[in-house]
């Protein structure tokens, strides 16, 4: 089955909208133009095309998606914001000359030979196409549907190339643990681009629920007026989400939300204290710590919410009908206690790299999806994440998680947020470097002395920085996600 046949497989004909607020749609008349503007681009330019997609969380950023999708060709959704450089490099591998743009980013191609369609294709198409695309039979489903970009642990582009049978499963599995229905409406301020936000997508188009559509969570809030004003049921974040809501904002903690029912975090471990802050603030508000990675399609574990009291820190186990366990370099299972690599079999894990057999090698064998995330378990099985294989700082000879000294300051009293990073040492190889995120208000009632001498307390001497620094200014990429340093 083509995905998009399975996402409206029973919600294409509803009445009510798909997405609510200042720019709203019913199904009825999303399901027309998704298979109008797919019947038009099949009949022009045929299938397996591998078209662009730049635009901003919009209805016609969702038209365009499923459209390209529906028709038989294989989307790459972007950053609109993308450098230059990393654009060429992305057209390089792709050699793609089709793409769809809003109208604000539709610029961004006037210098390549490239055939663009914007909002005003999709109109027209929809005026102007009687025909619209029947749902596909005997589609095979391990054809791609979309290939996502995101950087490696190099810092190069890889293309994970995900299959409508990925979108599927991890839809299905999604669907299972959150118990969506209809009924649940959810507040996205997570861009489309990135396979968190389109899973939020995915899942609430396949139960006949709804999406609200916020792309200016800087402005804190509109989003927090957003979840009432809309009756949201659901919110979904990455840490900095949740951190900006805990403690740069007053009126979160102290607003009444009469309609949310639940919260997921992912896109990062958020620090065991802003959970329980959270928590118990919002007592009555289910809060689903979650793990995954764009190879997994979205979702690999979560914890239940009934869990998080005495599981806290945990990611959990792997969602429904995932594989999800911690290996040692023999590929053994380890014990409580011991450190391995999260490694994971599913029918929602990639079909493997775009152009780059090696990296789908190195990165996929024996059918197993191997993470580079560091984790232990405890004694019933639960995962604990520890850190990216990648990120370990060396000091004297020590392997160091900057993530426990990181969790370690965030509980130290108006701290908001904090990054570890290691800076060359002539005599230690690498030093530990602390910065710190306070309020402006509040940076004169903080020294350095007094973070190092608050560590010492919790932690071993090799683990205290021995710099720190404050800054004002939280830094986060286009998803939500810590900048790193």
């Amino acid at each position: 089955m083509n995905v998009v046949d399975y996402f409206f497989e029973t919600s294409g004909g509803l009445s009510k909208e798909a997405v609510v607020g200042r720019e709203s749609i019913t199904y009825t008349d999303l399901f027309t133009q998704v298979n109008k503007t797919a019947a038009q681009l099949q009949q022009q330019f045929g299938e397996e095309n591998l078209i662009l997609l730049l635009s901003e969380n919009s209805v016609f950023c969702i038209v365009a998606y499923l459209a390209i999708i529906k028709s038989g060709n294989i989307c790459i959704p972007l950053n609109p914001a993308i450098e230059t450089e990393n654009l060429d490099k992305v057209l390089l591998k792709t050699k793609s000359t089709l793409a769809f743009a809003s109208k604000r980013y539709e610029k961004r191609f006037t210098d390549y030979d490239f055939t663009v369609f914007n909002n005003d294709t999709i109109h027209t198409w929809g005026l102007e196409n009687e025909m619209e695309m029947e749902a596909s039979e005997n589609f095979d489903e391990q054809r791609l549907a979309e290939i996502i970009f995101t950087s490696g642990s190099t810092g190069d582009q890889k293309g994970v190339m995900i299959t409508h049978r990925n979108i599927i499963a991890n839809t299905n599995s999604i669907i299972a643990y959150l118990h969506l229905t209809q009924e649940d409406i959810i507040e996205v301020v997570m861009p489309f681009y990135y396979c968190y936000g389109l899973s939020l997508l995915h899942t609430h188009l396949k139960v006949g629920g709804a999406v609200h559509m916020n792309n200016s969570f800087i402005f804190v809030g509109g989003v927090i007026d957003d979840l009432n004003r809309y009756k949201c049921t659901g919110f979904a974040g990455v840490p900095s989400h949740f951190q900006i809501l805990l403690r740069k904002t007053r009126d979160f903690k102290h607003t009444r939300f009469e309609t949310l029912r639940y919260v997921t975090q992912a896109g990062g471990k958020l620090h065991n204290a802003f959970i329980s802050e959270f928590t118990e603030t919002f007592p009555d508000i289910k809060f689903y710590v979650m793990y995954g990675q764009t190879e997994a399609t979205a979702r690999l574990s979560y914890l239940p919410p009934e869990d998080l009291a005495h599981r806290l820190g945990s990611l959990g186990k792997g969602i429904p009908d995932v594989q999800l366990k911690v290996v040692n370099n023999q590929g053994e299972p380890v014990k409580p206690g011991e450190t391995g690599e999260i490694i994971a079999k599913g029918e929602n894990v990639m079909k493997g790299y775009f152009q780059d057999e090696r990296g789908t090698r190195e990165t996929i064998r024996d059918g197993w999806l191997y993470t580079g995330d560091m984790a232990t378990v405890d004694e019933d099985g639960y995962i604990y994440m520890q850190s990216r294989a990648k990120e370990i700082i060396k000091v004297r000879g020590i392997r160091i998680s900057p993530k426990e000294i990181e969790a370690v300051i965030v509980n130290y009293p108006g701290v908001i947020d904090c990054s570890i990073v290691s800076e060359t040492d002539d005599i230690t190889g690498e030093a530990l470097k602390a910065i710190v995120y306070v309020n402006e208000n509040d940076l004169d009632q903080f020294s350095e002395e007094a973070i190092r001498q608050y560590c010492a307390t919790k932690l071993s001497a090799a683990k205290v920085p021995a710099k720190v620094v404050f800054d004002t200014r939280l830094a986060f990429n286009a998803a939500g996600k810590k900048s790193k340093f």
